[in-house]
């Protein structure tokens, strides 16, 4: 029934993949607005933010992916401006939203920190729901799928071709799974985080480790250099070491190196240990062998996911 779609027009010329665009920005205005009453921000906030947020975070989305494959819009650079046929890269949206936060920020002075942590659970919603874009526009999928007793939805998704088609993995479905998982993970934890930015932390450290492992399984992701780096899964890498560095930092600061080392300790420093190994392994072994070692990069992301919560945990003790 939903092998494939029947087309990427809900009615008229109106897209499925700009409707559910809208709708995932309309679901994280509203957490935002939840959020923003629970922290006691002034009124509005919320609303005067998405003004700088939304255009800030479509352009950078579709510079990002502009940039990284420019070849496809060299001869027609007018097309750049054609969003509704797909062509927003999610890193490039964060980056450019977390420009425009920090703007406002500074506009309102009200903690960059503050202003993050209630929009990222929201974000997360927003992308779950977007991914499904993905599946009206034929696109976002991975490898072929050989064995028919994988053929079938969601597990696989049919994409038509000059061969009449052919089956491949669902990654836009795995993503907007994963990604339902971060927005219920950070709905539950946030609450208990102690300073501002806790939670804009813990959404880079969950979504970056599941999309480091179902990148690896796409067949159109964004390369640089050579073309065997995919950039989505570096960023991945960077921003889960990133967190993990910053949990290990305020751990030491707090705790010091003699408490850190106490026997207690030492599953969690294991733990790092071995993350960083990892990272180093994966590294040495070239980004290009990330590509067919979907295994290690899920190690990775389970040992950054693990090592920033020992981190956290045994900074909050």
């Amino acid at each position: 029934m939903f092998a494939t779609p029947s087309s990427r027009l809900i009615f008229g010329l109106l897209p499925w993949y700009s409707v559910l665009i809208v709708t995932g920005i309309c679901l994280a205005l509203l957490i935002a607005s939840r959020e923003e009453k629970r922290l006691s921000l002034p009124k509005d906030t919320v609303v005067d933010m998405a003004l700088w947020i939304i255009p800030f975070g479509v352009i950078g989305a579709r510079l990002y992916y502009v940039a990284f494959s420019w070849e496809t819009f060299a001869g027609d650079p007018l097309s750049i401006l054609y969003v509704w046929e797909g062509g927003l890269a999610i890193y490039g949206g964060v980056l450019g939203g977390l420009l425009a936060a920090f703007l406002f920020a500074r506009r309102r002075k009200i903690p960059l920190g503050t202003l993050t942590d209630i929009i990222t659970p929201g974000l997360a919603l927003a992308q779950a729901v977007g991914r499904w874009g993905n599946y009206f526009n034929m696109e976002a999928y991975g490898a072929q799928i050989i064995d028919p007793a994988w053929q079938f939805f969601p597990a696989a998704v049919f994409i038509p071709n000059g061969n009449g088609g052919a089956w491949h993995m669902a990654t836009f479905f795995y993503e907007s799974m994963w990604n339902l998982g971060v927005f219920a993970t950070l709905m539950l934890i946030r609450r208990r985080m102690r300073r501002p930015g806790d939670t804009t932390l813990w959404y880079f450290l969950l979504y970056g480790a599941g999309r480091l492992v179902i990148e690896g399984l796409r067949t159109d992701s964004l390369y640089a250099g050579s073309g065997t780096i995919r950039i989505s899964q570096v960023l991945a890498i960077v921003m889960g070491l990133g967190v993990a560095g910053i949990f290990f930092w305020r751990t030491l600061r707090s705790q010091g190196l003699r408490r850190l080392m106490r026997p207690s300790s030492l599953p969690m420093l294991g733990c790092v240990a071995l993350c960083i190994g990892l990272a180093v392994y994966l590294n040495a072994s070239g980004f290009g062998g990330i590509e067919a070692s979907t295994l290690q990069c899920a190690a990775l992301s389970l040992m950054l996911i693990v090592s920033g919560a020992t981190l956290y945990a045994a900074h909050q003790s």
